[in-house]
């Protein structure tokens, strides 16, 4: 049966969802060519350089923003673990089919079911790091604290892969939680080709350290097969990223598609909201860092009273009132035009009985 293969939390939408997730499964490879990349763009008028259907999978080869081989291998990398395949993009995409944004982006993927007024699953399913290095970069006039520091600098830093640590200095030793620091989708066809550095509506680089391997992401649908793309490695990144990166690798990411259907779906979200295991999160964007808050905040307070699929909803008051006992308002990122904030509400908390999936719509 379905609801026994489906994780409490991933009942949202059950009934339109159905259909879709009995049709056979597939899983593809999409590496990163110069033919499957999107260079610095989000867009509804994009096209897919692959199509899939509901329920599928698809194995993404990433990019980092490190930069070209020639670079790294300056900044001391050994030429031997960097990847053999990154030159040719560099040589081969033009310069007029990159921009307005910095981002290499693999993609994008269209998920034929998708429309808009849809909303789209995406389940992280796995998060590969694919070298032995990251880098953390920042140039004159960018970052957080761009009068403090008016240079630009690039730090290379070791990977152990099986350690899952990087060597950030003598002495410190950072733990890695390779994600994606950019995933999404199309914008709406009036937002034209959306620069990848922002974070929207349509999610993108929204930089959020907690969408990692076993996370999942529901976006709003604007365009038709919603056009997901990834990219941005990072092998880890505190909560601010401050300096501009995080630490910025090449990652593999193993990605689930799941489409729900219809306006029912459309009416329960405009903003991007994601999951972990341990955790329902809720996000906003903006140029403003209190207006971000805001709405990451009334963001949460409609999932816990209009959209939460796991347990009754609460009142607004209530939800307003957990927010401020017992969740976490975190800043996302602070660099990226539109800053970004999240507020994290642990499932621990709720030790009520869970909706059944027959009591849902």
């Amino acid at each position: 049966m379905l609801y026994q293969t489906m994780s409490p939390a991933k009942w949202l939408f059950a009934a339109a969802l159905l259909p879709l997730t009995l049709a056979a499964q597939t899983t593809q490879t999409l590496l990163a060519t110069p033919s499957t990349l999107a260079w610095g763009y989000y867009s509804a008028r994009a096209k897919p350089v692959l199509s899939v259907h509901s329920g599928d999978t698809v194995i993404m080869q990433t990019v980092s923003t490190c930069g070209p081989p020639q670079r790294m291998i300056d900044g001391g990398v050994p030429a031997a673990q960097v990847p053999a395949w990154l030159g040719a993009l560099y040589e081969r995409v033009p310069q007029n089919e990159r921009g307005p944004g910095g981002h290499i982006l693999t993609g994008p993927v269209a998920i034929i079911e998708a429309q808009p007024g849809d909303v789209l699953e995406v389940r992280i399913l796995k998060v590969q790091l694919d070298t032995d290095f990251a880098c953390n970069g920042f140039g004159a006039g960018r970052g957080f604290l761009p009068n403090d520091f008016p240079y630009g600098r690039t730090k290379y830093i070791p990977l152990d892969r099986k350690k899952m640590t990087a060597d950030f200095a003598p002495g410190i030793t950072i733990p890695l939680h390779p994600f994606f620091g950019s995933m999404g989708i199309a914008p709406p066809e009036s937002a034209g080709k959306w620069n990848s550095a922002p974070p929207w509506m349509h999610g993108g680089n929204m930089d959020n350290k907690e969408l990692t391997e076993g996370a999942v992401v529901f976006y709003p649908v604007h365009a038709a097969g919603a056009l997901f793309e990834a990219g941005d490695g990072h092998a880890g990144q505190g909560n601010g990223e401050v300096d501009i990166t995080a630490l910025e690798t090449f990652l593999t990411g193993t990605f689930q598609f799941i489409v729900h259907k219809g306006e029912a779906a459309r009416e329960r979200l405009l903003w991007p909201r994601a999951e972990t295991p341990a955790a329902y999160i809720a996000m906003g964007f903006d140029e403003d860092l209190k207006t971000a808050t805001e709405m990451a905040v009334r963001n949460m307070i409609t999932f816990l009273s209009e959209q939460n699929p796991d347990f009754p909803h609460l009142s607004r008051d209530d939800a307003y009132a957990l927010i401020s006992t017992a969740c976490d308002v975190d800043i996302t990122q602070l660099v990226d035009t539109k800053m970004g904030v999240h507020v994290m509400c642990a499932k621990a908390l709720f030790t009520g009985p869970r909706i059944q999936p027959s009591a849902r719509p």
